[in-house]
């Protein structure tokens, strides 16, 4: 009987092979591909990525059940969710937290490739998509910051959109067309919504899949830097690789049961975080007439818009927000060290990370203050420290004394 149906499925899967190739689909990029063996703690981050893009993909189709995305019913339709609908609060709460989280594990991910140096060659087009990817997500999230209806979305978006103003000939003319009006207004909320629901999934969904085809082109960069590919045995597979399943399937399950845990802690017990992931303002329903005491953005926005505030000029400190992300696309050819990791880096780039580290965490900090004559100095000081980082990476790359590198990974 048991031979019989193990002989069924064994046909059904044959059958569907020819048609869909499943099976080769799983030996090609999990069974037969080699990670190298050294992978640490760092390299739970990506997978840990694509699980809360699950959670608020998921998440968000539960709720647009429910939204009503028009100025005067958007803020009714969220306490609606929150107070009538069966674990509404939950779904609404486990997108809320997971908006912050996924920003957290982002870049915790991209401060990994800037330990080990995952962006250099052959690696440069995985960098760019996931930047990307980065981009991507925050104009998703700017999106989805407005649905609310509340009194700090209404005028975050309002203070964002009009930056657009700041932009010479066609800056009023932009700006009233991602509004859809004069002022943030229906149209705004019902344009924002589609964008967040449809648009940007779709084109998140897209880079993450040619980031993952990327990553599995070049392979996988490791602690030490090296390249696996060079020293293999026979049979041709790397002697300091093994095969991604079910070796790293199971190391990443461990860090998915931590992030579970930390993530329902905060979503049962401080789903606000103090106002850092909900703002009380924004459980007030958004007023036209009444503006609140201090607009700022969401932590993982108050980088950038600290480097916004910090020059006085509105259309140069447009510029120079904008030139904050692109110069981050630069950074695989601003890199002229003859080492990948950070284990054999000198002296000058490690002294160079921590200083970018301090004023990223600062500007991160003081997005979110009034801005006092003492903030925007220290915005200014760090916002030249963050663009020196990259700008005069040249130059201390090259005049670095490194460590020798290993032949093969040292396990470590």
């Amino acid at each position: 009987m048991f031979d019989k149906i193990s002989r069924s499925l064994g046909d059904l899967r044959e059958w569907a092979d020819e048609r869909f190739p499943v099976t080769a689909f799983w030996q090609d990029h999990l069974v037969k591909y080699y990670a190298p063996k050294n992978l640490n703690f760092w390299y739970f981050f990506g997978s840990l990525a694509f699980l809360v893009l699950v959670i608020q993909l998921l998440t968000g189709i539960f709720l647009t059940m429910n939204y009503k995305p028009t100025a005067d019913t958007a803020f009714a339709s969220v306490e609606y969710i929150m107070r009538d609908v069966n674990w509404g609060w939950l779904i609404r709460y486990m997108h809320s937290t997971g908006a912050s989280f996924f920003f957290i594990v982002i870049y915790l991910h991209m401060f990994r490739a800037l330990l080990y140096g995952s962006y250099r060659k052959p690696r440069e087009l995985l960098w760019v998509f996931g930047m990307l990817i980065f981009v991507v997500l925050m104009a998703e999230a700017f999106m989805g910051y407005l649905l609310p209806w509340g009194q700090m979305s209404f005028w975050g978006a309002q203070v964002i959109i009009s930056l657009f103003g700041a932009i010479p000939y066609i800056g009023d003319e932009l700006a009233l067309w991602i509004r859809g009006d004069f002022v943030v207004a229906d149209a705004t909320l019902n344009r924002f919504f589609a964008f967040h629901v449809i648009a940007f999934p779709l084109l998140l969904i897209g880079l993450v899949l040619f980031h993952m085809i990327a990553l599995h082109s070049v392979g996988s960069n490791n602690p030490d830097g090296i390249e696996i590919k060079k020293q293999k045995d026979e049979n041709g597979v790397p002697l300091d690789g093994i095969p991604f399943h079910p070796y790293y399937t199971v190391k990443d399950m461990i860090g998915v049961v931590v992030f579970l845990i930390i993530f329902s802690a905060v979503i049962f017990y401080a789903p606000e975080m103090g106002g850092w992931f909900l703002e009380r303002d924004n459980f007030v329903p958004a007023d036209p007439l009444k503006t609140p005491e201090h607009i700022a953005p969401l932590w993982y926005f108050t980088p950038f818009y600290a480097i916004l505030r910090a020059v006085p000029d509105k259309f140069l400190g447009v510029v120079a927000m904008g030139a904050s992300m692109v110069v981050l696309f630069l950074l695989p050819w601003l890199d002229r060290s003859p080492v990948r990791s950070i284990r054999y880096r000198g002296t000058w780039f490690k002294l160079a990370l921590s200083v970018f580290v301090v004023s990223f965490v600062g500007l991160a900090y003081l997005g979110t203050v009034a801005a006092t004559p003492l903030a925007t100095l220290f915005s200014r000081i760090f916002s030249v420290l963050y663009f020196a980082f990259f700008l005069l990476m040249p130059i201390y790359s090259k005049w670095d004394k490194t460590k020798p590198l290993p032949e093969r990974v040292t396990g470590k």
